[in-house]
């Protein structure tokens, strides 16, 4: 089967605007997040998905630049950037990626991948208490395409998979539990905090840029006054406002 990683990308992040391109350990966080997918086993081709905004031309320069496939699509369409990029591609199986996840675990990832294969699902991801910036999940290009087809409120157009996960009668979803209760630590990038964490981290694994979560985990066990520099923030918070946007469309 051919699998392809997506890697959603946009520079108007409106909470930490430019952040995937922040420099971290002398390179940009994106390029971070294709070195580690790159390293994945069971990935066929990595992709990063942007719009056509022209705030977008410094990322599909970096992807031109480091010969890195791309794509260019809806800025608030995701569901659609997904889809068309897929299609382009030749997609089989889509990996979802966010660019905001420089820790993203590429053993992790081929273990998500290995579960969906094993099949069948429409959609398998990674489950349980995960910290939050190892998030990937993997769907089949069918399921992608009905969900493009048939999904009409804003949240399951700005957001890949809440159409597929609100409709299991449709679809079948599936998940891999390898974490229990660190749903409270945080290794993505959404504030000025967690780049402030991301970078002590890197700092830390100067040695091996291709550090595992295991590595991360023994890091902050040995330097647990890491985890309270973004410890307050709210997870998910990007669907949050979403779902909140279509309860309350005038607050």
């Amino acid at each position: 089967m051919r699998v392809v990683a997506i890697i959603q990308a946009r520079m108007s992040s409106s909470r930490l605007p430019g952040k995937v391109l922040l420099p971290l350990a002398g390179k940009p966080v994106l390029a971070h997040v294709v070195r580690r997918i790159s390293a994945c086993n069971n990935v066929c081709e990595v992709v990063v998905a942007t719009s056509t905004d022209e705030s977008d031309d410094t990322i599909d320069n970096w992807c031109s630049e480091n010969e890195v496939s791309c794509f260019r699509g809806s800025l608030h369409d995701v569901l659609d950037r997904y889809y068309q990029a897929a299609k382009m591609f030749k997609a089989e199986a889509i990996v979802r990626i966010t660019a905001d996840c420089p820790a993203i675990d590429t053993q992790t990832v081929d273990e998500v991948i290995d579960g969906f294969l094993a099949g069948p699902y429409d959609t398998y991801g990674l489950s349980g208490g995960f910290p939050d910036g190892l998030d990937c999940v993997v769907f089949t290009f069918a399921a992608i395409q009905r969900a493009w087809r048939e999904a009409t409120l804003p949240s399951e157009r700005e957001h890949v998979g809440p159409y597929l996960y609100k409709n299991p009668h449709l679809f079948r979803n599936g998940g891999m539990e390898k974490f229990k209760g660190l749903e409270h630590m945080r290794w993505t990038l959404d504030e000025p905090q967690d780049y402030e964490f991301l970078s002590r981290v890197y700092e830390h694994m100067a040695a091996n840029d291709l550090f595992t979560a295991d590595n991360l985990l023994e890091l902050l066990q040995a330097k647990p006054e890491l985890q309270t520099i973004n410890q307050s923030i709210v997870r998910n918070e990007g669907y949050i406002i979403s779902l909140t946007k279509e309860i309350l469309p005038h607050g």
